[in-house]
C-alpha cells in the first residue's frame, strides 16, 4: 500500500463525488490500485472546470480520505471508480508550495522550479512523510488548540479523549473526537457562525459562539464529515433538525413539521423561507445528503 494525491476540480470533468468516489481513466489504475487500503489527499488545481481557460482553483490540498476498493465504470469503457471512506476536509487548505518549499518533492525540479510534467499527472503516489506533513499543515490550528476559544459549548466526551491530540497525525484523524471538532470548525467557518435557518448569530462578550454543526445525513447512517453534509444551526434548531421537525429542499427551501413546530419557532425562521448558505457555492449542502434527510429523518 502507498498513499496518493487525487486531483479533482470544483466542477469535475469526471463523475467525482469526493466524499464517496473518485472517477478516473485506466491511465491511473496502477497508481490507485497501490493506494487501496491506504490514505489519499484531494488536490484542487488552478482550473475549476474542463474549460482550459478557467481559473480560480485554490491549487491546494483540501481533504483526506481512505480508498476502500475500485470498481469498473459500467457505462464507460476504460474508466473506474475508487470508493472512499473516512473523508475529512482539512481545517485549512494547504498550497502545493510555500515560498520555495514544495510539499511533494516530485513537483520540484533540481533547479528549484516546478516540475510541470509531474504536476500534469492527476494521480500521484505519495510517501508517508509527505502525507503527514500536508495533513499536519492542514490541521495546524486544531492540533495546536483542540479547544477553540470561541466555542461556547464543551465538546462531548473530549475530556476523556485528550490524548487523541497527542497521537500520530493519522491516528488523530481517524478518531471520532478529532473528526467531530474538525467538522464543527469547518462548518462554522463556512457559515460565518450564523444559524442557516434563523440567521441568528449569538455570541458572548468574550466572543464565544452558540452555533453548532449539524450533519444532514447522520454519522450513524454513514454521513460523511464534509461541509456539504453540514448545516450551521443554533442549539434548539439543531435538536429539531436531528429529530425530523425541520429539513430543507435541494433549493434551500426550509421544510417544517407544521403540527409539531411551536409557533414561536416558526416566527424566527428566515422570512425568506430559505437557508442562508455559504458564499462559496461548492460548500452548499449537496442534494444527495438533503434528499437523504428528507426521506429518512424528516417527519413532515
Amino acid at each position: 500500500m502507498v498513499k496518493a494525491i487525487l486531483t479533482t476540480k470544483v466542477e469535475p470533468n469526471y463523475d467525482d463525488l469526493p466524499e464517496v468516489r473518485y472517477h478516473f481513466p485506466r491511465t491511473y489504475l496502477n497508481a490507485i490500485e497501490r493506494a487501496v487500503g491506504d490514505w489519499i489527499l484531494y488536490y484542487e488545481p488552478r482550473r475549476v472546470s474542463g474549460d482550459l481557460n478557467s481559473r480560480g482553483g485554490r491549487q491546494a490540498y483540501f481533504a483526506t480520505a481512505m480508498i476502500n476498493h475500485i470498481e469498473p465504470d459500467p457505462k464507460k469503457d476504460d474508466h473506474f471508480y475508487a470508493y472512499v471512506s473516512n473523508y475529512l476536509e482539512l481545517g485549512n487548505s494547504v498550497p502545493f508550495k510555500e515560498d520555495a518549499y514544495y510539499f511533494e518533492n516530485v513537483l520540484q525540479r533540481q533547479d528549484g522550479n516546478t516540475n510541470k510534467g509531474a504536476f500534469g499527472r492527476s494521480v500521484r503516489n505519495l510517501p508517508d512523510n509527505e502525507y503527514d506533513n500536508i495533513l499536519a499543515a492542514g490541521f495546524t490550528k486544531l492540533l495546536d488548540n483542540p479547544r477553540p476559544e470561541n466555542e461556547m459549548h464543551s465538546f462531548d466526551g473530549l475530556s476523556d479523549n485528550q490524548d487523541v491530540f497527542n497521537r500520530p497525525i493519522i491516528e488523530s484523524v481517524v478518531a471520532r473526537p478529532f473528526r467531530d471538532i474538525a467538522f464543527r470548525s469547518n462548518v462554522r467557518q463556512a457559515y460565518g457562525s450564523t444559524c442557516a435557518m434563523t440567521g441568528v448569530e449569538i455570541s458572548s462578550v468574550n466572543g464565544l459562539v452558540e452555533v453548532e454543526a449539524a450533519h444532514i445525513q447522520p454519522v450513524k447512517d454513514h454521513g460523511p464529515d464534509t461541509v456539504r453534509n453540514g448545516l450551521s444551526l443554533s442549539r434548539s434548531i439543531h435538536w429539531m433538525f436531528d429529530r425530523g421537525l425541520l429539513s430543507a429542499e435541494d433549493d434551500g427551501t426550509i421544510l417544517m413539521d407544521m403540527g409539531r413546530i411551536p409557533p414561536k419557532i416558526k416566527g424566527i425562521i428566515n422570512s425568506s423561507g430559505k437557508l442562508i448558505l455559504p458564499q462559496r457555492e461548492e460548500l452548499h449542502p449537496h442534494s444527495k445528503y438533503l434528499s437523504y434527510h428528507r426521506e429518512n429523518v424528516f417527519n413532515g
